[in-house]
């Protein structure tokens, strides 16, 4: 983007006398997309009218079976503890395949719609004429990391801003005093990659995912370490501000500079916002019942929806939870069911079901479904054939890239609604296979962006979200 000489970095830098007070007007011009994209391609981005004003993703860890839980397989109760017919060697973590198994859960339709649910989702199944289904999920890789960075970033590998951090780059804050993009991990441990799957990558530091906890202190570090006078509080910012000016007076502008500033202004003013946004307790008895926050199972995951839905109000364009902590353990606290479907699937599930059908529900009442998304996903599938010697039903199953579900809902989209198949055994999509690509495609097209056209120049290159690849799914969009 073009702009005047006046406004940009190194003007603004060298005209302020206090780099604290500049980052703060800094802030609000970024907002209206005056400045701040030093990097961005020069096209200028077009933007249809959008449909959504902020998004909420549920990321499931681990690897949420598809048939059982959104995907009706009424083929695998008939072919149940028979062999799968294939000289195939299927792209698998442990390269087991044992006899087919069908789901542990009974499926019904659902609301008006009819739209099959199983019971593992009870509560989130009351709320499926909101729900818009891909039954037709692929992915590239069947290792849990890469998978991981591929459903955050469109890339098996670290180093690519996540969706979060474009959207924030795109689209900016709406919020002066909150961060645009905030993560709430599980309350046992992160995701596989850790902060890699909320990095900024090579986009500006301010477009990093901003970690909150849903209890305790929200952000590391809020408070200092002891109380602090005003004077010594201005003091102190008045010390961080010389070290900037002096380092900019020594090095020239730099965009980590920049962010640092920023990143200093926008802390100063979380010390008021964010106890405000964390007081869970000011909602209504009613509220917290609804989210599970008397209940040990739903607590954690209740007070991270519920957080998450306080995020969205006071303008959070983009907040991101994980259901699972690490990987290994035993029992497993993620959904890597190797070692059975039925007791992993089933403990998991408790944990989030009720909340995030309280998410939507919640969302709807106060009119935001309208214009916020909702994103369910998780990095790849369950296989149909158990995880064991080729003549064992066990009951774990392995990894499935070849065909999985994930589920949106609110802003833009057909609700009640299953798009693209799997085949009749659910190991591969056969109609509509829709890739990570086309899944951020069309996330930025209910936000009004042209996928093609948010780009940042690095190293040569005019990067995006999605690559070279992906197409808008249009069958889902109503």
């Amino acid at each position: 983007m073009n702009r005047p000489e006046f406004l940009s970095r190194r003007s603004w830098l060298q005209w302020s006398e206090r780099g604290l007070g500049a980052t703060a007007l800094l802030s609000l011009l970024a907002q209206e997309g005056l400045i701040g994209k030093t990097n961005a391609s020069s096209a200028k981005i077009t933007r249809a009218v959008p449909k959504a004003k902020r998004a909420i993703q549920i990321c499931l860890v681990g690897g949420l079976s598809h048939l059982d839980s959104f995907d009706y397989k009424p083929q695998l109760e008939r072919l149940h503890g028979k062999t799968l017919q294939t000289e195939e060697k299927p792209d698998i973590f442990f390269g087991q395949m044992g006899l087919l198994r069908k789901s542990d859960w009974e499926f019904r339709p659902r609301g008006q719609s009819g739209l099959q649910v199983s019971e593992l989702f009870p509560q989130i199944a009351s709320q499926a004429d909101r729900l818009t289904v891909f039954r037709s999920m692929v992915t590239e890789s069947a290792n849990h990391t890469p998978a991981l960075f591929f459903q955050n970033s469109g890339f098996e590998f670290n180093g690519f801003p996540s969706m979060g951090s474009w959207l924030s780059y795109g689209l900016g804050s709406i919020a002066e005093d909150l961060p645009a993009y905030v993560v709430l991990p599980d309350g046992r441990g992160g995701p596989n990659g850790g902060a890699s799957n909320w990095t900024n990558g090579f986009l500006p530091g301010q477009y990093q995912g901003v970690v909150f906890q849903a209890s305790g202190q929200p952000v590391r570090d809020l408070r200092p370490a002891r109380e602090l006078s005003e004077q010594e509080d201005q003091e102190t910012w008045a010390m961080v501000d010389f070290l900037n000016r002096k380092h900019h007076a020594e090095h020239g502008a730099e965009d980590l500079l920049a962010a640092r500033i920023e990143s200093y202004a926008l802390a100063a003013k979380m010390q008021m916002s964010v106890p405000q946004v964390a007081e869970l307790e000011k909602e209504t008895q009613a509220t917290q019942q609804l989210y599970g926050l008397d209940r040990p199972e739903t607590a954690d995951m209740g007070r991270r929806c519920l957080l998450g839905r306080r995020l969205l109000e006071r303008g959070v364009r983009f907040v991101q939870l994980y259901s699972g902590g690490p990987i290994a353990g035993a029992p497993r606290t993620s959904w890597d069911a190797h070692e059975n479907v039925l007791e992993n699937h089933a403990a998991e599930a408790r944990r989030i079901d009720r909340p995030i059908a309280a998410l939507l529900e919640d969302l709807s009442s106060r009119g935001m479904l309208e214009d916020t998304l909702v994103l369910f996903t998780t990095e790849f599938g369950r296989t149909p054939f158990s995880q064991a010697a080729a003549d064992v039903a066990g009951p774990g199953r392995d990894h499935n890239r070849y065909a999985f579900s994930c589920w949106m809902a609110g802003a833009g989209l057909k609700p009640g609604i299953a798009f693209g198949e799997s085949d009749d055994i659910g190991w591969k999509a056969v109609s509509n296979p829709v890739t990570w690509h086309d899944f951020h495609a069309t996330v930025l097209h209910l936000f009004g962006i042209d996928h093609t056209e948010l780009t940042y120049y690095h190293n040569g290159i005019d990067r995006r979200l999605t690559n070279v690849h992906g197409e808008v799914v249009r069958g889902v969009l109503g």
